[in-house]
């Protein structure tokens, strides 16, 4: 896990310096990013190779979802970062909505397909699955919240 963690760090601090990027190279980011993750979850997920098809067309329809999600992570804290000096109890207020709104739909995108992992592979599979999602989507969460700057109380 360590080296899972290393990397990432590395893509989260990649993804936050280069927040104010166009489209093109966040999908850029994005596609390096799912290609070593799913190098990631093919060794740490053991699914039954007659059951390993079914599994990989479930993970790459999460993946579709996941990405959507994360173009949005990225657009709410280049917001913050945009308009960091600029902010006041109702834009503060309105910001952290937002972002606790986008820690639900993820949380909830990661447990619906918990459920369809479970119901096409085992239970030990989606177990397995929803931990190492679960771990990255706290690595990211993490390291992106201890690059932003804390807002000074006025």
């Amino acid at each position: 896990m360590k080296k899972v963690t290393l990397l990432l760090i590395a893509i989260c601090t990649f993804a936050f310096a280069n927040a104010q990027s166009n489209t093109e190279e966040i999908d850029l980011m994005q596609s390096i990013f799912g290609m070593e993750k799913k190098a990631m979850v093919s060794e740490y997920v053991k699914v039954d190779p007659a059951q390993a098809d079914t599994f990989w067309a479930i993970y790459d329809e999460y993946e579709v979802a996941r990405k959507d999600l994360g173009k949005k992570r990225i657009e709410l804290f280049d917001q913050y970062v945009n308009n960091y000096d600029k902010l006041n109890n109702e834009s503060a207020d309105k910001w952290t909505a937002e972002v606790i709104a986008l820690g639900k739909s993820t949380d909830k995108l990661l447990v619906t397909y918990y459920k369809k992992v479970k119901k096409a592979t085992t239970p030990m599979v989606a177990l397995q699955f929803y931990q190492l999602e679960g771990y990255i989507l706290s690595a990211i969460r993490i390291s992106v919240l201890e690059a932003l700057p804390l807002p000074d109380v006025r």
